[in-house]
């Protein structure tokens, strides 16, 4: 199977987070991050909605229980055999959950350089924009994320976004205040006023 979509050249998008075949991997996230004291989360995700994935979660599993770094060795395969493989998800926890698809397709043994080419280029030429999107190159759309420490040093650190660029306009990650060409604020959240205080 893994020799047929690799010479198909058939993109591999897994879905980590939420694959069969065993507890999801979201679980093992959710165990193990801290996702409630988050305070970017708390920023744009309203507290009842993070409760409701968060507290009291019917699913706690061993680590040796997981099937995720099976998936991910599989697409790490894919690649190995010369095809290609692709970051997915279902809309799990936005923010972070693309994070963990990205930590989750490293688990397998994939290479760090090759597990962010899935998360970016890969990903461009899955759904044939790869002209546009994907990479830093002349002509193409510069929407693209500034990180505070390098993810080809530990992957994690995906999540250490300073700044994003989007359409020409640059955002402070922490507060998504627009600072350049212009200084905007972002406009009050509804659940900024009723949130409990800490």
């Amino acid at each position: 199977v893994i020799e047929l979509v690799a010479q198909t050249q058939t993109f591999y998008t897994p879905t980590i987070l939420v694959a069969y075949g065993g507890p999801w991997a979201e679980n093992y996230y959710f165990q193990n991050t801290e996702v409630l004291g988050n305070k970017r989360l708390a920023r744009y995700i309203p507290r009842e909605l993070l409760n409701g994935m968060l507290r009291r979660r019917s699913q706690w599993f061993r680590p040796e229980e997981y099937s995720f770094k099976q998936i991910a060795a599989d697409a790490n395969a894919v690649l190995k055999a010369g095809g290609r493989a692709g970051i997915g998800g279902h809309g799990q926890l936005q923010g972070l959950g693309v994070h963990w698809e990205i930590w989750a397709m490293q688990s397998g043994g994939m290479s760090t350089m090759d597990t962010l080419r899935v998360a970016t280029i890969f990903g461009a030429e899955a759904i044939g924009l790869e002209r546009d999107l994907g990479s830093l190159e002349t002509g193409k759309i510069a929407d693209l994320i500034v990180m505070d420490k390098n993810p080809l040093t530990d992957i994690r650190n995906t999540d250490s976004i300073s700044h994003v660029m989007k359409g020409g306009e640059l955002y402070e990650a922490e507060t998504l205040n627009q600072i350049w060409p212009a200084q905007k604020p972002l406009p009050p959240q509804y659940w900024w006023n009723t949130e409990p205080k800490e």
